[in-house]
């Protein structure tokens, strides 16, 4: 496979030029002006933007054991039509994958059905440090610990387990900050006012600012205290922001955070409208707390956009308050979504790539992705300005055939993608052109 992007408006590095990129053997031979070859087949993007594919460090792709919501080829499927070419999941599948086992196993499953390229994080347990710690970091992109319960049964409670974890641990530790006690409090107080019927709307009150901020709190101490490499995932609080520091350069930060799109999209105003479609842990909070993530987001205290793609079924979220689960599918409509940020004039395309592929590169240290440079892998999206697309079950290729953002009309389109080289997505259809790579890290 040999293409020529011809017309291309490459957005990378932090600047917009017109080029043309040669790929070959599924590297980025050529960047240049007015490439030839003549065995290459020649595409015209006419003019539309050409970005290095995003890196998602934060999926839940449900494989294995919870397949009725998800599987990681039909996720991985809806990623790269997403502009998402390489994704990082979570441990929290049935099993649970938490031996290097069971670990191993997802990534067989991916070496055959992932489009997307792919790592998966070991999960920590309160009993579990021996194994995390035969964990290759070359070869997995690092530990999760859910220090606040979420979907699945992996909470990781015990201050003498925290204390080992980031004493021993040299990896990434990545983060899902919600203090259980104050959760459970308020659930109890919502639960004697309310019984079975709980609204909706108390979701940010019972999962609220203190809960997140005494756990992310806790995690950024200990972080220090053992000088432990610490990613804090989908942060929901404006408070929460000021844990992290914007005035040291990424490749050397230690503690680093991340936003997810629907906490820069959704607010509490939103509940009433969407209901349990967007009950996500932590949960999409006020306004205000909104505006203070896209101000850390802008400033580099957070340092990464996520998605915390998260799929369940319109029957399981169909349910009342208690009973539905926390999550939803969004990796096929992230990327679009902060180019409409763009056009509001929120945020310049050059910060989405930094946010989106730049940085989680850095921030994981991925070899050879993330970035538009001869040589790295040609992991490619190609973004169509002149068209718009509204979201619908007919054009949705999540497992689950549902979205938060139904009905909403994108003033941009994703027109190509690009998998170690290979059209994996033409605009309309998925491309089953190759399978996705392992992502390997230099450390």
């Amino acid at each position: 496979m040999k293409y020529i992007l011809k017309n291309g408006v490459l957005v990378n590095e932090g600047r917009k030029q017109k080029a043309d990129i040669l790929i070959k053997k599924g590297k980025i031979e050529k960047i240049g002006i007015n490439l030839t070859d003549a065995e290459a087949e020649i595409i015209d993007v006419n003019g539309s933007f050409v970005l290095p594919g995003c890196i998602d460090d934060q999926v839940h792709f449900r494989e294995p054991g919870l397949t009725h919501k998800a599987s990681i080829h039909s996720e991985s499927r809806a990623a790269v039509a997403g502009g998402i070419t390489s994704y990082m999941e979570m441990p929290n599948t049935v099993p649970n994958a938490t031996t290097q086992e069971i670990l191993e196993d997802k990534y067989l499953t991916a070496s055959k059905n992932s489009i997307a390229n792919y790592s998966f994080f070991i999960g920590a347990t309160n009993d579990n440090l021996e194994e995390v710690l035969k964990t290759d970091p070359k070869k997995v992109c690092g530990v999760k610990v859910f220090m606040g319960s979420s979907t699945g049964n992996m909470l990781v409670d015990n201050k003498e387990t925290l204390e080992g974890l980031f004493s021993s641990v040299s990896m990434l530790i990545a983060t899902h900050c919600e203090d259980e006690q104050t959760i459970q409090k308020n659930l109890q107080d919502a639960q004697e006012k309310y019984g079975e019927d709980i609204p909706m709307a108390l979701h940010p009150v019972i999962r609220n600012e203190d809960a997140c901020y005494l756990s992310s709190s806790l995690a950024v101490s200990l972080a220090k205290k053992h000088n432990a490499r610490l990613h804090v995932l989908h942060i929901s609080t404006a408070k929460e922001t000021a844990l992290f520091n914007a005035d040291i350069p990424l490749i050397e930060k230690k503690i680093t955070a991340e936003a997810c799109v629907h906490h820069l999209w959704f607010s509490d105003e939103d509940y009433s409208k969407f209901g349990t479609k967007i009950k996500w842990n932590p949960s999409v909070k006020s306004k205000a707390d909104r505006a203070g993530i896209w101000e850390a987001l802008l400033d580099n205290r957070i340092d990464v956009v996520a998605t915390d793609h998260a799929p369940h079924t319109l029957e399981e979220k169909s349910n009342s308050y208690l009973k539905a689960p926390s999550g939803g599918p969004l990796v096929q409509h992230a990327l679009l979504s902060m180019f409409e940020h763009a056009k509001n004039g929120k945020i310049t395309i050059e910060r989405i790539v930094e946010k989106m592929a730049h940085n989680p590169a850095i921030l994981f240290r991925v070899e050879k992705r993330g970035y538009i440079r001869e040589g790295y892998f040609a992991d490619l999206v190609v973004v169509k300005p002149q068209e718009s697309e509204t979201v619908s079950r007919e054009n949705i290729l999540y497992k689950c055939q549902w979205s938060p953002f139904e009905g909403t009309k994108f003033s941009y389109t994703i027109d190509k993608t690009f998998v170690n080289g290979a059209l994996v997505f033409d605009g309309k259809s998925i491309i089953e052109a190759g399978i996705g790579q392992r992502l390997s890290f230099n450390h």
